[in-house]
């Protein structure tokens, strides 16, 4: 029986963190380096889409302490 991408996915996420991880690093490994061009372009149009939001304040960012304190409250629980 084949398994759709969603199945896969589901069964992916019932995995311990460390497992995910580690299956994370060989699915990215995995990718063909022709295709790390067209990765790198899409990524650089979505930095320069999120720098453009800062900018024009449609977007307002949070201080690097006010965030690094959250997820330490949240690590905490």
């Amino acid at each position: 029986m084949l398994m759709t991408v969603e199945q896969i996915a589901e069964e992916a996420l019932a995995l311990p963190s460390e497992a995910r991880a580690l299956l994370a690093d060989r699915l990215v490994e995995s990718l063909d380096p022709a295709e790390d061009g067209l990765i790198r372009q899409v990524w650089m149009r979505e930095a320069r889409r999120r720098i453009d939001e800062v900018r024009s304040g449609s977007v307002k960012t949070i201080p690097a302490e006010d965030v690094l304190a959250q997820v330490r409250q949240a690590i905490a629980r």
